[in-house]
């Protein structure tokens, strides 16, 4: 089945994620893929959460595919199902954090800063018209320095007969 994003028609496929973005506990060399959604559930553009037992995945139709990730935010575990897609970037909801979900990368480092995938340390800002942020000394302002922002971990996912399929993990996260 093809469908329209927006300036082009594309067949809903997976997007190929780096190795080393696998998440934890799936089985790389031999996943176990089970159906999750109807290709015609997940439009261009559209965000949807998909629960197994404790574990939530976050589906995204992207313009480079789709991606199957944790629903939650790398900085503070918000979920991200109910952020904003453009294109490949996740904006989450809680603390403005961007992400790319094309690359696993930060694309803007949350409102409260802390610290990247690679360790360099980024201040708390602001959004654009909105006031200064004060960052009062504590453990609070200690904990968001030293809060990291880990890169985001994919589930292999793959398209059969109109349904979309991702590989959980085959052990306790």
């Amino acid at each position: 089945m093809l469908v329209r994003y927006d300036r082009f028609v594309v067949e809903p496929r997976p997007f190929p994620f780096r190795a080393e973005l696998l998440a934890p506990g799936v089985d790389g060399a031999a996943p176990d893929f089970e159906p999750v959604a109807a290709t015609t559930d997940l439009p261009p553009g559209a965000l949807r959460r998909v629960s197994r037992g404790e574990l939530d995945v976050l589906l995204a139709a992207t313009p480079e595919g789709i991606v199957a990730i944790d629903d939650r935010c790398p900085h503070m575990s918000a979920p991200l199902s109910i952020g904003e897609l453009e294109e490949c970037v996740i904006t989450c909801p809680l603390h403005e954090g961007r992400f790319s979900l094309c690359t696993g990368e930060p694309v803007q480092m949350p409102t409260t800063g802390g610290l990247d995938p690679d360790g360099r340390y980024h201040p708390t800002w602001s959004p654009g018209g909105r006031e200064a942020k004060v960052d009062p000394p504590g453990k609070k302002a200690e904990a968001r320095r030293l809060t990291r922002v880990r890169r985001l971990r994919y589930y292999p996912v793959r398209v059969v007969d109109g349904r979309i399929e991702i590989a959980l993990p085959t052990v306790p996260r």
